[in-house]
């Protein structure tokens, strides 16, 4: 570790702004509400003020960002894509101790290729599709290949959120190789290098060689013991007698420094494992009436068949409607443009829509609006046997097989059905390819629903899940003093990892807060974990084993504070 400036107090803003521009140029320092909104507002939830946003556009500038922010005593939150669900990457409410500074770090993008693309270093900029589209040529593919990638979740981000992705051989994101700044208890910035490659002494010239890339195969140690990825999930998930789930946010296993560290440090670079791609795939659709039924088909294909699948994702036929019509333009959009449109999508968005807010003749969520009405105007997008399954069934489960998976898959679902109950088919190529599509524009769905319907909408309850292994009642079932107030519930998820996110759109009057509470209750008493992937931000209260990790990381409360409900005092006063 090599120290630099200790924490003094100051609040004087004008250095403060003074001293930014120097370190970036005034151009990448907004100070405005209308220019910082989409830096300081959640795609989903949270919000708070700043007296910053800082846009560094290099390694070595965003180490010039965090010295003066350390020095001048204000807090940090750092930002990749803002495309969190949980409020973690945004200030949250106005009553921090401290001033707060949001450094969003998307123009930093650089990837190194390692070995040919057997591993990369990823910088903070860089999305999860830009990752996999580098990687294609090379016949291989990053932890996750779609789900929050359509929104342009950068590759950082994942593993510092624990997030989860959908592919059941790979399993949640992480590694123990990263370069990283942190804040120590005697209030020194520290900057810790465990890349596992040699790039100098000091800080400036660590950062300016991996900026440069300035260093040679001779400097990358493959020997390094420490982990680039989750080898042990691929077993791991096959234990389908266990109590505890798969994979959930609070899992010691997998928080490590980087990993799961949510904002209590600054993470320059990460070194990651890259994963042969799958030539051949089938995709296998199934729907059900009876809930057992998915169960069966899980627990057998996860301890009984010789290869995993590539992914199963279930869709409840309530969820399978709402995205119908408002993930639609999702849908098409993705279809038609690719993910990596996305991120300059949402900043137009967000643009648009901190204009139209200052017109109060304006209806709210202006761009919702107007992109819900676009989307009536073409025709249905969804194939054939898709709908005819939803008018038949009310579970529906996309199986993906890689080629030696094929012939097992459709044998033990042939002899499972037809059932009085359920029945199956195989997806061609194109029917396969909108299932998976339809199954992730859900995500959002419940966010367009509520953006569109507001004046009869009380607010949205969002939920991710884990239940354990060996839990077969999976579906689940509200008391009725909570079903009453829930005007639609959207119920999908990684059926095989038994994650599932769960989104309640509560009626108007209502508190969502305290329904939340009870649906939490809920959880506990099914033994489930919560949050599965998408990290605590300020929706949920950190479990003890993750705050114990954010103390450990940042003893000076610098970074991110308040996340998990923590503390957001100096020092977790």
């Amino acid at each position: 570790m090599t120290p630099t400036n200790s924490l003094v107090t100051t609040d004087d803003d004008t250095s403060l702004m003074d001293d930014l521009w120097q370190a970036v140029g005034s151009r990448f320092v907004l100070a405005t509400q209308s220019r910082m909104r989409r830096y300081t507002r959640g795609y989903r939830f949270g919000e708070g003020s700043a007296v910053a946003v800082v846009l560094p556009g290099s390694l070595l500038e965003l180490w010039k960002v965090v010295q003066i922010c350390v020095r001048e005593n204000v807090i940090v939150i750092a930002q990749a894509s803002n495309t969190g669900l949980t409020g973690g990457s945004t200030p949250y409410g106005e009553d921090y101790d401290r001033r707060v500074v949001v450094i969003n770090m998307m123009r930093i993008k650089c990837l190194h290729m390692l070995d040919g693309g057997r591993q990369v270093v990823a910088f903070p900029g860089t999305t999860l599709v830009e990752l996999e589209e580098a990687l294609k040529p090379v016949g291989r593919e990053p932890h996750s290949v779609i789900g929050s990638s359509c929104l342009g979740a950068s590759v950082i981000g994942g593993v510092c959120n624990n997030s989860g992705g959908s592919l059941i051989r790979r399993g949640p994101a992480y590694t123990e190789l990263a370069l990283f700044a942190r804040v120590d208890a005697t209030g020194t910035l520290c900057l810790v290098n465990h890349l596992g490659i040699d790039l100098g002494v000091t800080p400036e010239g660590i950062l300016s060689t991996l900026d440069n890339r300035s260093y040679s195969a001779d400097h990358i140690d493959w020997e390094e013991p420490r982990r680039a990825s989750d080898k042990e999930y691929v077993e791991h998930i096959r234990d389908v007698d266990s109590d505890t789930p798969a994979r959930f946010n609070a899992d010691a296993r997998r928080l490590f420094e980087a990993s799961g560290s949510a904002g209590k440090v600054i993470v320059f670079a990460v070194r990651l494992d890259t994963f042969e791609a799958t030539k051949t795939t089938k995709v296998f659709y199934v729907g059900t009436n009876d809930a057992s039924e998915l169960n069966r088909i899980r627990r057998t294909m996860l301890s009984a068949f010789a290869a995993l699948p590539i992914a199963a994702e279930y869709i409840h036929r309530e969820a399978f409607d709402i995205a119908e019509r408002y993930g639609k333009d999702t849908y098409l959009l993705v279809k038609a443009l690719g993910t990596g449109t996305f991120p300059r999508l949402f900043a137009l968005k967000s643009r648009i829509d901190g204009i139209a807010e200052r017109f109060r003749f304006l209806p709210a969520n202006l761009t919702d609006r107007v992109m819900q009405a676009a989307s009536r105007l073409f025709p249905s997008h969804l194939p054939v046997r898709l709908k005819q399954f939803r008018d038949r069934f009310q579970h529906h489960l996309m199986i993906k097989v890689s080629g030696e998976g094929t012939e097992e898959t459709r044998k033990f679902l042939s002899a499972m059905y037809p059932s009085p109950d359920g029945d199956f088919f195989e997806c061609s190529a194109e029917e396969g390819t909108a299932a998976f599509l339809h199954r992730f524009a859900t995500a959002g769905a419940a966010v367009r629903y509520r953006a569109v319907h507001g004046a009869e909408i009380g607010g949205l309850v969002a939920l991710d899940i884990a239940l354990p292994r060996n839990e077969s009642e999976w579906m689940e079932t509200l008391p009725p003093a909570i079903e009453k107030v829930v005007l639609r519930k959207l119920y999908y998820g990684h059926f095989f990892c038994h994650v599932f996110h769960q989104d309640y759109l509560i009626a108007k009057g209502v508190d969502w807060r305290e329904t939340e509470h009870k649906i939490l209750e809920v959880q506990d008493r099914r033994k489930a974990r919560y949050p599965a992937e998408h990290n605590v931000g300020h929706l949920y209260k950190a479990e003890e084993v993750v705050s114990e990790h954010y103390r450990a990381l940042d003893p000076c409360n610098c970074f991110n504070p308040g996340v998990g409900q923590t503390s957001k005092m100096a020092r977790w006063r």
